[in-house]
């Protein structure tokens, strides 16, 4: 059983920064596959990016280049740095522990966050 707990969302201006932060529960963080979804009001939740245990990543196209995902395995986080954030951007991100499968569909992710809001204003 693996807990995440996202942290870090906000209301802000476009064009702006913020980093998002998944706290793991567990003592074998490290093994994990770890990616980032988000899910706009009435829209299906959508693949953002993954971090592999041994630190590859992949993003969607519509943010890549602005978001950059990193890990620290010795404090069991996962980050997401969002930069030039976009009111497109606004959503509901969730983070997620990857079980098998493609990186890029959530059925493939077994455990998953609360979620934290973040609203990007024109």
């Amino acid at each position: 059983q693996v807990q995440l707990v996202e942290s870090g969302g906000g209301l802000v201006q476009a064009g702006v920064s913020l980093r998002l932060s998944c706290a793991a529960s567990g003592r074998t963080f490290g093994i994990y596959d770890m990616g980032w979804f988000r899910q706009a009001p009435g829209k299906e939740r959508e693949f953002v990016a993954v971090i592999t245990r041994s630190g590859a990543t992949y993003y969607a196209d519509s943010v890549k280049g602005r978001f950059t995902i990193s890990r620290d395995n010795a404090k069991n986080t996962v980050y997401l740095q969002m930069n030039t954030l976009k009111p497109a951007d606004t959503a509901v991100y969730y983070c997620a522990v990857h079980s098998y499968g493609s990186y890029y569909y959530e059925s493939g992710y077994n455990y998953w966050g609360q979620g934290t809001q973040v609203t990007v204003s024109s």
